[in-house]
């Protein structure tokens, strides 16, 4: 094999169509994510998008829209505690999950209802 996989760039999340307000609220304000610029061609297509620590969310409105409530990213972070109290007191529930070796991991939800994963590593 002459390809390899190097890191992960983006996942991309659906919203409702005219969400993207809340999900600014959510991704920018609650989890401290910064927004990225979308190029113009795509930015007429609505949505937006958020970096932070090495990787993207894109959000993109659909008429259709149903949460993802299975499928999710799994984010990792450093002070799970304290994210879980900044979910919490932003009005997103914390659901403790501590099925997964070698980590921390708790899901939560974003504003529209899409679950996401979030883990730190055990330290030795």
């Amino acid at each position: 094999m002459t390809f390899r996989i190097e890191d992960l760039h983006h996942v991309q999340l659906l919203i409702p169509p005219g969400g993207e307000t809340a999900a600014r609220d959510f991704y920018s304000g609650v989890l401290g994510m910064t927004e990225v610029i979308k190029p113009p061609v795509l930015a007429a297509r609505g949505g937006c998008w958020f970096r932070a620590g090495g990787w993207e969310v894109h959000l993109s409105p659909v008429p259709d829209f149903t949460p993802a409530r299975k499928s999710h990213p799994g984010v990792l972070v450093s002070d799970l505690d304290a994210l879980a109290a900044t979910l919490e007191a932003a009005g997103h529930p914390a659901e403790w999950d501590p099925h997964f070796p070698g980590h921390r991991r708790l899901y939560s939800a974003d504003v529209h209802g899409n679950r996401l994963e979030f883990l730190e590593k055990i330290k030795d």
